[in-house]
């Protein structure tokens, strides 16, 4: 079975270790939600996932369908198929929505072939009118001057557009309004398919309710330490996490 795999994985920054000895496997077609205090390592998976270079990898590994990830550029890890959909977007000013989604599209093309205008277009418009994001968008610079929705928004229309194998979306709920939330919550469950992993990262279960996942980990001082199902986010978010230091210590 396709999966996303990820087996004793140990990481750090500026020599202080954050993630340690972390397993996790998600296969695909199916939904799994990471919950966590601050300070578990949380987002700092997804990135070394990603390839963010700021981190070093000192044991484990990451594969998916058993290529692995880790060593390679962000480039080569996206080609693979896995998209991370950032808590804080970057702004890119002078460079517009539709050119950025489409040199990226291009990129991911056999050589001598092209984007054809007429049937990206018509796609891109599609995929703005699921997630309710105004068509004029498109000639606007990537995140420059948005509000919180409005980037968590072109987040999830790029994945969309770019059709990964494996998604992490890492706190996308922060900053978001309840009808934003709504909005990118449809944009996430349309992706939901059999051939197709999406790992969501969160701090509130306000979210698992709007994408159920199929299971629920709990990060705590960078390794997962306690799974279950969608109840467990329902208990973290009645009780919090001090009981989990008990469970760990027990």
């Amino acid at each position: 079975m396709s999966s996303l795999q990820i087996e004793n994985l140990s990481a750090s920054i500026n020599g202080k270790p954050i993630l340690e000895n972390l397993s996790l496997d998600l296969p695909a077609g199916e939904v799994h939600a990471i919950m966590g205090p601050n300070g578990s390592g949380k987002s700092t998976l997804s990135k070394v996932l990603a390839g963010h270079p700021d981190f070093e990898v000192s044991e484990g590994s990451a594969t998916i369908d058993g290529q692995e990830l880790l060593g390679l550029e962000p480039d080569e890890i996206s080609r693979l198929g896995l998209f991370l959909a950032f808590q804080y977007p970057i702004e890119v000013p002078g460079v517009s929505i539709a050119n950025f989604i489409r040199s990226a599209l291009q990129a991911r093309m056999p050589e001598g072939e092209t984007v054809k205008a007429v049937d990206y277009y018509k796609e891109l418009y599609e995929k703005m009118d699921e997630i309710g994001m105004d068509r004029k968008f498109t000639a606007r610079s990537l995140n420059d001057g948005f509000s919180g929705g409005e980037k968590k928004r072109c987040e999830i229309l790029q994945m969309s557009m770019l059709n990964p194998r494996y998604c992490i979306l890492d706190e996308t709920d922060s900053g978001l309004d309840i009808d934003a939330l709504r909005e990118v919550s449809l944009g996430v469950n349309r992706m939901r398919c059999p051939e197709r992993g999406i790992l969501v990262i969160t701090h509130y279960q306000r979210l698992l309710e709007y994408i159920v996942p199929d299971k629920v980990h709990v990060m705590w001082e960078g390794k997962i330490v306690l799974s279950g199902d969608k109840e467990l986010a329902a208990e973290l978010e009645s009780k919090g996490y001090d009981w989990i230091r008990d469970e760990v210590a027990a």
